[in-house]
Parts: structure tokens; sequence; C-alpha cells
């Protein structure tokens, strides 16, 4: 595509009516086998896929690449065609760049550089990556966004309604109301490459004690809104260290651990990104890169305190502090039967921190086949009992804590979850958190929880 056409209202306006038309087609096809690619799995459907979604920088490249990261989740076919999504997207022109770079730092923006590659370095979902040099000599990653994104997630987030209403009509077991807003609010919030700026403060405050993780520093004279530069962190993808030794694989998993779980238990901030590009290993000591922060999601510490309480529950069989737990997250309206069956998925989801004992996040099943039981009899009897509403908070934290276990899974860790989670909420109080978040927020100026 042209760059006059990608970089004008009406030339966007006719690739999302273009889109629309090829999700649709694809839909329908959905619709007929149930759902993607679990029935009637053909190379045409998922090149078909592939060519709707592949035009999209939004929500739906998002879903796309948290699908591709859980191993063998989805047929070979399509995990082939989504994986080639942010790899192929096409990089904006030279002459683009030069004049997206004046209009956010001037015509004079090449001075304030001693050396910037308008050619991008990476391709993201909301904009593209360029590798620069500062005058002082640091290395730099300038992440510039793409033109009218601003239009271009609104006509997203339509087509991920429509996505999600057709999974509604289909399943019925799940209202995905909260869960289109949620998605919706946070997709806006990545807009503000000043917020994302803000985010990378807070979790290099966060973190500072966790000296195996690493949080890249921003430039805020070379930053505005839809420019964000910070220094350049070295290290290679996540994933090619699959083939190392059982030793180093488990250092990385723990470093991941750290940096999720910490922040969340001791000031109620998750990384709600789960995409395995946003992680980076440096080879000589397996410290742990954490990059982009525009999907951060801010808790009241009320929720964090659901966690702590559905995790006692479970370990002590306690039923009430389980139901407490649930009606502290949000749910609402919760019968018997469905508390029994959000407890088969909490369970599963807490079994690895439950064991106190070295292990595998999957153990007794392929990654392939890993929840997939536990999925089909919650949704079984959610259609029976339900339908439920998860709450607006509850959606990323299950996106998110699904992609950290799909990095466990990659890695094929063996850790004592149990330890490292009970070290994290070793010192946990409400009052605590709160005071924490408090105080971390206003020093990083971010908004308070949502």
């Amino acid at each position: 595509m042209a760059d006059s056409e990608r970089s004008t209202l009406g030339g966007r306006l006719r690739r999302y009516a273009r889109v629309g038309a090829g999700m649709s087609a694809v839909a329908a096809r959905a619709a007929g086998s149930r759902l993607i690619g679990l029935e009637g799995v053909s190379e045409r459907d998922a090149r078909d896929l592939t060519a709707a979604l592949g035009g999209l920088k939004g929500p739906l490249m998002k879903a796309a690449q948290m699908m591709t990261t859980i191993p063998d989740l989805l047929p070979p076919e399509y995990a082939e065609q989504l994986a080639q999504l942010q790899a192929n997207a096409p990089p904006m022109g030279r002459g683009f760049v030069r004049r997206r770079m004046a209009a956010e730092l001037g015509p004079q923006w090449p001075a304030q550089f001693a050396e910037f590659d308008q050619d991008a370095a990476a391709a993201a979902s909301l904009g593209q990556v360029h590798r620069a040099r500062h005058v002082d000599g640091r290395s730099l990653a300038c992440k510039l966004q793409y033109p009218d994104m601003d239009s271009a997630i609104e006509a997203d987030i339509n087509q991920l309604n429509i996505v999600l209403g057709i999974f509604k009509r289909i399943d019925g077991s799940i209202d995905t109301r909260e869960i289109s807003a949620e998605i919706a609010a946070r997709l806006r919030e990545e807009l503000d490459y000043e917020r994302e700026a803000k985010h990378a403060t807070l979790y290099s405050r966060m973190l500072s004690p966790c000296a195996e993780v690493h949080v890249p520093e921003v430039i805020e004279e070379l930053s505005t809104r839809r420019l964000l530069t910070q220094t350049w962190l070295d290290g290679a993808p996540i994933l090619s260290f699959k083939g190392e030794d059982q030793a180093i694989r488990n250092r990385i998993a723990e470093h991941m651990f750290h940096a999720w779980w910490i922040p969340f238990a001791q000031y109620g901030a998750i990384h709600g990104d789960p995409h395995l590009g946003n992680y980076t290993v440096r080879p000589e000591d397996q410290h742990l890169n954490l990059l982009d922060y525009g999907c951060v999601r801010i808790f009241d510490a009320r929720f964090v305190q659901g966690v702590v309480d559905l995790y006692r529950g479970l370990q002590r069989d306690d039923r009430e502090l389980v139901v407490h737990a649930y009606e502290t997250w949000g749910f609402s309206d919760l019968s018997g039967d469905l508390v029994d069956a959000l407890t088969i998925w909490a369970k599963f989801i807490y079994g690895p921190l439950l064991e106190d004992r070295v292990r595998p996040m999957a153990e007794g099943v392929a990654p392939s086949e890993y929840g997939r039981r536990e999925a089909f009899e919650v949704r079984k009897r959610l259609k029976q009992f339900g339908p439920v509403t998860p709450p607006r908070e509850f959606v990323f934290m299950d996106r998110a804590a699904i992609g950290l276990g799909s990095v466990f899974l990659h890695l094929e860790a063996h850790i004592n979850f149990h330890q490292l989670f009970e070290a994290a909420i070793a010192d946990f109080e409400l009052e605590t958190v709160r005071n924490r978040q408090r105080q971390a927020l206003n020093d990083a100026q971010v908004p308070a929880a949502a």
C-alpha cells in the first residue's frame, strides 16, 4: 500500500471497508465451524484470516499475538499465518518518517540526535521502532506512532465488537460487554505515549529492588504524545533460549515471575501485554529486559486482596473465602453452580502456586492440551447455569496471567512457583499496598486506578 493511502483518513477508511468485508467472510466460516480453527481447518481459511487481520494495527492484531504465544493452541496452519502479522507489518517509508519526526520534534529534529536510522528496526501494533544514538552517546529506541491511529483504533474496536458479538451468539456462556469496554479503554490509553512514558517510570520505581529485571529510561526531551524515546536495552528474544540448559531456562522463568508478581502484589499494577516480543534476555547473565509499557493496568488494592484471598481460600478449601474473593473482584449474582464453574478455572490457574515443590507449569499433559479440559468444563457449566459477566478488571488480569504462563510453557521451566508466590505476598497488607501505590503513582505522575 502506498504511503499516500496509508497516511490519509480517506485511505484508512477504504482499508477498513476492505478489512470489514474480509472479517465478515472469515467470521461466517468460523460460525459454521463453531470456533475458529478447531474444525474444518484449511490453508485458505488461515490465509483469509491473516489477510483480514493483517490490515489492522490494533486489538485484533493483539488478539492474534496472544493466541500465538501459547504453544500449540492453534492449528499449525493458523499459527504459522498469524505469527507473520507483526513481522510483516509494512513500515513507514523514510520520507514519511522524516515528516513524522519533524511534526513531533520540529524541523531541526536530526540535530537532536548523533545518529538516527530512518529504517525501522521493528514493527509494533501501533507504531514502529527506530534505533538512534543520543548526543551523549547512549543507544536509543525511538517508537514512532503510525499516522491517524485514533481513527484506526476506533475502527478496530468496532471490528472487535463484531467478533465478540459473534462469539457471544455462538457460545452464550460469557457476556462480552465488559470485556469489550475494558479492551477499548486500554487501547485508547496505548495511543498516549506520554502516559506510556509515565508507566515506564512507574515500573522503574517498582522494580528497582530487582537487579535482574531492567526497565528502559525515558528520554523526556525527545518524547511526545506520539513519539517515545528510551534507552536501547540489548538482549536476545526470549524464545531463543528454549534450547539452553534447564538451569538457564529456570533462571529466566524466575526473573519473569518477579517482573510480573512484584509490581502486582506490592503495588497493584500489571504489565498487561503478554506478547513475547515485549521481553528480551541478556545472554551474559540471563537478566530480563521488560519492554513496552503501553498496556499497564492499575488496580484498586482491593482487587489484589481478592487475588490473595482466592489463593488462601483454595489452599484451605474455604468456600466462603473463595466466594468473597469473587465478589471482591466484582462478580455478582453468583449461584452455587456458577461458583463451582469459576472455581474449576481458579484451581487450574492457581494450581502451580498451591503445590510446594519444583514442577513444570503443565504437568501430565502436553502443552497443546494444557487447560483445554478445564476450559471445556467451565464453558459447559456456564452455558447451563450462566451466562456470567466477567468484571472489567478481570479481563487483563486473566490475559496477562495466560501470557505469563505461556512463557513458562515455552521455556519448559521447572521451578517452585509456590515459594516464589509466597515470597511475593509475604508482607501483603491492604493498607500497605494502598500507600505504596499512592506514593509510586504520585512520583511517576500516573493517574490512579480506574
